[in-house]
């Protein structure tokens, strides 16, 4: 990795601080469970990619600081996000999130989605306190596609029988529609343009989409990471470098190949049969070469903003996306 997230982060590191600040603020609640759930919510902070794509685009726009509104739209996508979280994990009964017990594996299903709902509200009532209704129309737009999305994807699940054109759907509405929205809601903060919004949202969708291709690469072993190996596949989920070695197959191959994935996806030996097949089918060169597609992409709609600090800065952050190890 050429760049570490936290050398990106330096440039708005008094930002973040101050942000982390008023995000625990707007966590606040006067009911005791309901705050101490907050406060383990808010230790088990990821990357922090989200509020930095805030940021930074929005200091793109507005290069003498930043303004009230991009903390609360930063916030806004952090309490949204959380929210759909929360939910998801319910969802999917899981016990872990970032290596860290889940809220429903320590309070129940229940709590958990009360928790969802309680910040899903949290973040509407603060987008409405302060009229920020623009702000709130780009974020909820993103909540609504992460979960046609996600529904999207179970559905196909069903049948395995999802197409590259599905895939790229699914990945653009679970995914790259959240980073798109970060850098929407960075542009619209800082009073750029309607034109310049959905420049910063299409960048921003571009680069979510190199995103989490390189999260569908981890399951094939591309790197040492936390993510077990062959997750993606035990978990009946086609992503792209399975998609594209299916294709080029016969179709005998074909037909085993989906057989062991229905069927046989909690077999450790079968599931690496497959990996296998993907990386002698080219699944792996094809879908490098798409993700890098998008990074090229990205990159050019950036580079018709005018150079700045903020501008390389968005430049490291995309080529971390691609680069990073975990």
């Amino acid at each position: 990795m050429s760049i570490s997230l936290t050398k990106i982060q330096a440039p708005i590191a008094e930002e973040m601080e101050l942000f982390e600040k008023k995000f625990r603020t707007s966590m606040k609640s006067k009911v005791l469970l309901l705050d101490r759930i907050m406060s383990y919510i808010v230790k088990r902070k990821g990357k922090q990619m989200r509020p930095m794509f805030v940021f930074f685009m929005a200091k793109l726009f507005r290069g003498d600081g930043i303004g009230d509104a991009t903390y609360r739209g930063a916030a806004l996508i952090e309490l949204l996000h959380t929210a759909t979280l929360v939910h998801d994990d319910v969802v999917d009964d899981a016990n872990y999130r970032r290596g860290f017990f889940s809220v429903n594996a320590l309070w129940k299903n229940k709590i958990a989605v009360l928790v969802g709902d309680y910040l899903l509200s949290k973040g509407l009532l603060l987008s409405l306190h302060n009229d920020d209704f623009e702000l709130l129309k780009i974020v909820s737009n993103a909540v609504r596609e992460m979960s046609e999305g996600e529904l999207l994807q179970i559905e196909k699940a069903r049948r395995l029988d999802i197409t590259e054109e599905v895939y790229f759907d699914i990945i653009r509405q679970k995914t790259a529609s959240l980073i798109a929205s970060c850098c929407a809601v960075g542009a619209s903060s800082a009073g750029a343009s309607p034109e310049d919004v959905e420049k910063a949202r299409l960048f921003g969708e571009k680069v979510g989409i190199a995103f989490q291709i390189k999260d569908d690469l981890f399951d094939y072993g591309t790197a040492e990471i936390g993510k077990p190996v062959g997750i993606d596949i035990k978990e009946k989920k086609m992503t792209l470098p399975l998609i594209h070695a299916l294709r080029e197959a016969d179709w005998l191959t074909k037909r085993r190949v989906i057989y062991n994935v229905k069927n046989n996806n909690g077999d450790s030996k079968r599931v690496q049969q497959v990996i296998e097949f993907v990386k002698a089918s080219g699944g792996i060169d094809y879908t490098i070469e798409i993700m890098n597609k998008y990074h090229a992409e990205a990159l050019a709609i950036l580079h018709t903003f005018p150079a700045s600090p903020s501008r390389t800065s968005l430049e490291q952050l995309i080529a971390y996306t691609i680069e990073r190890e975990k």
